[in-house]
């Protein structure tokens, strides 16, 4: 396993850091000769930026994406493509007060006692603003599952106490994706429903008012999954799904389907009954012994609280001295709303390294 890497046939490597001159990822495996609509990346990556409402971290970057290879005359070349988001509003020093503090939530603490060393600067590899590259690399993926009737989305489903009735969109996500996302688009919060995305904004605003930042439940979604993308054992699909939205470092917790809920089934009412059209209910959540059922495919990720706050905090120094800090800097107060595109970005590289395996192992027959 390579820290930086992810996937198989389409493999992703990011690079970069949140203070340094630039993110961006270079994704191996793309097949040649495809047209890539860069508007469209643009798009994806201007879902993630920040700076966009009182939601989200007040950093003003355009996140402006550049090829640096791999297109040629719009089409892929089949060679690795590169793409490069510049850090146009880095301000380090926002950190110097407190870069020798380990600042609580955060790998400031794991990263030096691994390595020795780290970089303070907003957490430099460790920083959300490595999400951007994922998103550019998701948007590419994205792109090529269109090609086969495969759309991803996400929403917010629960920030703090507050839930949302997803229902509406997830019937208007099997029937008119772009009309679910629409809805999504349309709330601050990435909430398609419109009295608890109210409420959320305000949980939000409270938080950052009171110097904190809060948590929730973000839902992500795939119609037009075939059957047979993933492998049993240690290839199964709902696995690399696991392992793809974990990676993103404020996910504390991962469920395919209903999850946790299915604990406290019975067999009988946790079993999805098997028709001639396939599954009649979908409480897998799109996958069974690792394996896509055809279903729609459900993942949820519980998003921790951002823990960049300037509410005062006990911690240690690299000398070990007990002290207090307090993070000031720009952080978001929620991370959901932006973690909606990252986590639509990592599932569609896990669906396109799917499927791409699927394709290699069906020409070996």
């Amino acid at each position: 396993m390579q820290p930086n890497s992810f996937g198989t046939l389409f493999h992703v490597t990011t690079f970069g850091e949140s203070h340094g001159p630039a993110v961006g990822t270079v994704i191996d495996g793309v097949p040649p000769n495809l047209p890539l609509d860069m508007d469209d990346i643009q798009a994806e990556l201007d879902r993630r930026r920040p700076g966009r409402s009182a939601m989200t971290s007040p950093r003003q970057e355009r996140d402006r994406v550049e090829v640096l290879s791999g297109l040629f005359e719009g089409r892929t070349t089949g060679m690795p493509l590169c793409l490069l988001i510049r850090n146009e509003d880095a301000r380090p020093g926002a950190y110097e007060a407190i870069k020798s503090q380990y600042r609580p939530g955060h790998a400031d603490y794991t990263v030096e006692r691994k390595y020795g060393i780290r970089d303070w600067r907003g957490g430099g590899r460790l920083s959300g603003r490595e999400t951007a590259a994922r998103v550019a690399a998701g948007a590419v993926a994205k792109q090529l599952l269109a090609r086969q009737g495969l759309v991803v989305g996400a929403a917010v489903a629960n920030i703090g106490s507050a839930g949302a009735d997803l229902d509406p969109w997830r019937r208007a996500f099997e029937e008119d994706p772009p009309a679910a996302a629409a809805l999504v688009e349309a709330s601050p919060v990435r909430c398609p429903d419109e009295k608890a995305s109210r409420i959320m904004e305000q949980i939000v605003l409270d938080a950052k008012n009171d110097q904190d930042s809060i948590g929730g439940i973000v839902e992500a979604r795939a119609v037009g999954v075939p059957v047979g993308l993933g492998d049993p054992v240690f290839g199964k699909l709902d696995a690399l799904l696991a392992w793809a939205m974990m990676s993103i470092g404020a996910v504390k917790g991962v469920e395919i389907g209903d999850g946790f809920a299915l604990a406290a089934l019975r067999g009988s009412s946790a079993n999805d009954p098997i028709g001639p059209q396939g599954l009649m209910t979908n409480r897998c959540g799109g996958t069974l012994g690792g394996i896509s059922t055809g279903s729609t495919l459900v993942v949820r990720l519980a998003v921790k609280p951002t823990p960049s706050i300037a509410k005062p905090q006990r911690t240690i120094d690299d000398q070990g001295r007990v002290g207090e800090i307090r993070v000031t800097g720009r952080h978001d107060p929620c991370l959901c709303p932006r973690v909606v595109p990252v986590a639509e970005a990592m599932a569609a590289m896990v669906l396109i390294d799917a499927q791409l395996r699927k394709d290699r192992a069906s020409e070996q027959i």
